[in-house]
């Protein structure tokens, strides 16, 4: 019933700055895991710079220390999602309330397939179980906030991906981008049933399509090709910006992380999945990805709520 656009005044070449423009956020205690790279780390900057603390939970908390020197309101902690001990050590050492939890790690894509210590695939057991585990163990302090947002970065991939119920480890069938795309599903499915849950406690979730956003080496002769035919880089390996068909600079894909994180257009609506800054339709006719046309909005499909549920029960069982 929330899943359509609520006219923010924003677009998709808005920007953190924009979104966040004569915002406040003194007092606000926040989490991103891996809010040392990439779009984690246009948000730790973001939201710290408009006076949020931000506390950035990653595996790599030497290398995080050193990117964020010089930030103020920013401290580092290991956590490791794919360690239940560092996940559970990170939860119970957490001390007062939590406003919001941005779920930004994942795990880059592996031409074969690698599972964790329970047999499942790792970047689902990175990307979702970890953060499943993550957030049901900050739970306590996203209640005393009296008022916290969870926010997962998706995809709009998403669209591609089905839950493997019966085999999470991919023992057959493995793909990289199979394997990307069920984990984009499975946070979508994620902040919905974890509204559904906890909306009445105070706990909102929001899953995020930031857009196409290129980070990092560019200069892999092999990789910069296959980027060149889908449309992302320009014939001088730069990268294409073009945020109406959702090619994006950082600052513009991290933006509506911010803006799920923040925004007051959200104070009463949760369970839903954003991009450009608002809430996404729905669209649920079969589209082609092509270097023209990039399909992101939400599908029926990754908003059931039945489906959240069995996600959520099997995430538990996963996790034991």
């Amino acid at each position: 019933m929330t899943q359509h656009p609520l006219g923010s005044g924003f677009t998709a070449a808005s920007t953190t700055t924009d979104v966040l423009a004569g915002r406040d956020l003194t007092g606000t205690r926040v989490v991103v895991t891996a809010g040392h790279r990439g779009l984690g780390l246009v948000t730790t900057r973001a939201l710290a710079a408009a006076g949020a603390h931000v506390t950035v939970a990653t595996r790599h908390p030497a290398l995080a220390a050193r990117t964020l020197a010089g930030v103020d309101r920013v401290a580092v902690a290991g956590l490791d999602l794919l360690d239940p001990a560092s996940i559970d050590a990170f939860t119970r050492a957490w001390d007062g309330p939590l406003h919001v939890l941005v779920n930004a790690a994942n795990l880059p894509a592996p031409a074969q397939v690698e599972r964790d210590a329970r047999g499942v695939e790792k970047q689902f057991a990175t990307g979702h179980l970890g953060h499943f585990q993550l957030t049901t163990g900050l739970l306590p302090a996203l209640r005393a906030a009296g008022a916290a947002r969870v926010v997962t970065l998706s995809s709009g991939a998403h669209r591609f991906g089905r839950i493997r119920w019966e085999d999470p480890g991919f023992t057959t069938g493995y793909h990289p981008q199979a394997a990307y795309a069920q984990t984009k599903l499975a946070n979508v499915l994620f902040s919905v049933g974890l509204d559904r849950r906890y909306a009445a406690d105070g706990v909102r979730g929001y899953a995020v399509h930031p857009g196409v956003v290129l980070m990092g080496a560019l200069d892999d002769p092999v990789w910069a090709a296959t980027l060149r035919e889908q449309g992302l880089l320009d014939a001088g390996g730069r990268p294409v910006i073009d945020p109406a068909r959702g090619k994006k600079t950082p600052e513009q894909g991290a933006a509506t992380v911010v803006f799920a994180a923040t925004s007051p257009l959200l104070a009463d609506v949760g369970g839903v999945y954003l991009k450009d800054n608002d809430v996404a339709p729905v669209d649920d006719e079969v589209r082609e990805l092509t270097a023209d046309v990039i399909p992101s909005d939400a599908t029926s499909a990754a908003l059931d709520p039945a489906t959240a549920q069995r996600l959520w029960g099997f995430s538990e069982r996963l996790v034991g």
